[in-house]
């Protein structure tokens, strides 16, 4: 809501809230179960097709050198850049790496709030709680959050917008 003017305007600033540190390796292990699918079936196209082992099973070499490069260093970079924080007035979230984005959702947009935790993140001990707006850019995500900090958060999500006035809309 960068742009209004007056009192009670919300501004869009930089979250100060980290994400849990167990997010790194979460993020590790889906980058490499991204990874490990497509060089496991060039590998076995690579075995399977003489006629074109050599090229399949250089490509499988080189992403799987990617893929491990990228899992050693890209979530700790995320790590650092992604922030949350929720305030009485607006819940602000910045998230990206090379293109990063910052948005907030004021307390009288918000229509839904949601928590989920996928079997990965159920593995590490995470959630990720999803505000709903009356936004057309959709919901907010804040993913990488301890368990029962998603889950209180929710909670106090949902207090904070019940008392607060608007339509959400």
């Amino acid at each position: 809501m960068t742009g209004e003017s007056g009192e009670g305007a919300v501004r869009l600033r930089p979250p100060n809230q980290a994400l849990n540190e167990r997010v790194v390796g979460w993020w590790r292990v889906q980058l490499l179960l991204t990874t490990a699918v497509p060089v496991a079936v060039l590998a076995v196209l690579g075995a399977l097709l003489a006629p074109a082992r050599s090229w399949l099973l250089t490509i499988a070499g080189a992403l799987a050198v990617l893929g491990l490069t990228g899992t050693a260093f890209l979530p700790a970079w995320w790590f650092r850049l992604h922030r949350w924080e929720v305030t009485d007035e607006a819940v602000y979230v910045r998230t990206g790496a090379f293109w990063q984005e910052w948005r907030i959702a004021p307390m009288s947009r918000i229509q839904t709030v949601d928590t989920v935790r996928g079997p990965l993140e159920q593995a590490f001990r995470l959630a990720t709680v999803t505000v709903t707006t009356a936004s057309s850019k959709g919901a907010i995500r804040i993913e990488g959050l301890d368990h029962e900090l998603a889950a209180e958060l929710a909670e106090r999500l949902t207090r904070i917008t019940r008392a607060t006035p608007g339509d959400a809309t």
